[in-house]
C-alpha cells in the first residue's frame, strides 16, 4: 500500500511538471527579426503587468495576454533609463497598420501622446506630463493580422509649446505624424520600440 501511495504521488508530480512544461512552451515570447527588429533602438522598455518588457516581441495568445492588452490593462510603464534628468521628452505611440498591415490607409493611428515628460520620471518608467491624447488600448480588428504598436521617445525642444491642431484632435486615425514631428522640430527619436499583436479571437 505504501508503495502504491508513493507511486501515485510521484505520478502526480510528473503530471504537474509536464503540464507546467507545456504551459511554459505555449508562452514563449518570440523576438522580432528583420526590419521589425531594426525599429527597436536605444533601450526603450514597454512594461505591462505579468509580461514585463514587451519591446521587440510578438504578444503570445497564451493566458489571454492579447485580450488583456486589448481590453483590460491600462497604459504601460515606459522606461528609458538613458534619459537626461534635466530634459523634457515627448512620447508617441501609434499603430502604422490601421486597419491592416496590407492596407494601412488609416496610418498612423494615434494611441498615446504625452509631452513635458521629465527625464527623471522616464528613467523610472512613470509617464507623467501633459497628455495631448489619452492612451488607447491596442485593438487590432479581427482577421486583420498582426499590428505593430510603436513607441517613440523624442527630446522636447525647450522653446516649443507643443499641441495638436483642432483638425488633429477630431480624429485619431490617418494622423500625419511626420508633419507633427517636423512642426515642433522634434528631430529623430532618441529611442524607439514596438510589439506585434493581433485580435485576441483570431
Amino acid at each position: 500500500m505504501k508503495h502504491l501511495v508513493t507511486y501515485f504521488f510521484v505520478f502526480g508530480l510528473n503530471v504537474i511538471a509536464a503540464q507546467e512544461s507545456v504551459h511554459a512552451e505555449e508562452c514563449i515570447f518570440q523576438k522580432l527579426d528583420g526590419r521589425d527588429a531594426d525599429f527597436c533602438r536605444g533601450g526603450l522598455e514597454v512594461l505591462y503587468p505579468e509580461l514585463g518588457d514587451v519591446g521587440c516581441t510578438y504578444i503570445p495568445k497564451c493566458n489571454q495576454h492579447r485580450k488583456q492588452i486589448s481590453k483590460e490593462w491600462s497604459s504601460p510603464d515606459v522606461r528609458y533609463q538613458k534619459a537626461d534628468r534635466n530634459k523634457l521628452y515627448v512620447l508617441i505611440m501609434v499603430d502604422p497598420d490601421a486597419p491592416s498591415r496590407a492596407n494601412p490607409k488609416y496610418r498612423y493611428w494615434r494611441h498615446w501622446l504625452v509631452t513635458n515628460i521629465r527625464g527623471a520620471d522616464l528613467k523610472t518608467g512613470k509617464v507623467r506630463g501633459r497628455v495631448l491624447a489619452d492612451y488607447i488600448r491596442p485593438t487590432p480588428p479581427s482577421h486583420s493580422g498582426y499590428h505593430r504598436y510603436q513607441f517613440q521617445i523624442y527630446e522636447q525642444p525647450e522653446h516649443e509649446a507643443i499641441a495638436l491642431s483642432t483638425e488633429e484632435e477630431t480624429s485619431s486615425g490617418s494622423w500625419n505624424m511626420d508633419n507633427f514631428v517636423d512642426r515642433f522640430q522634434l528631430g529623430a527619436p532618441v529611442a524607439s520600440t514596438h510589439f506585434l499583436t493581433k485580435h485576441y479571437g483570431d
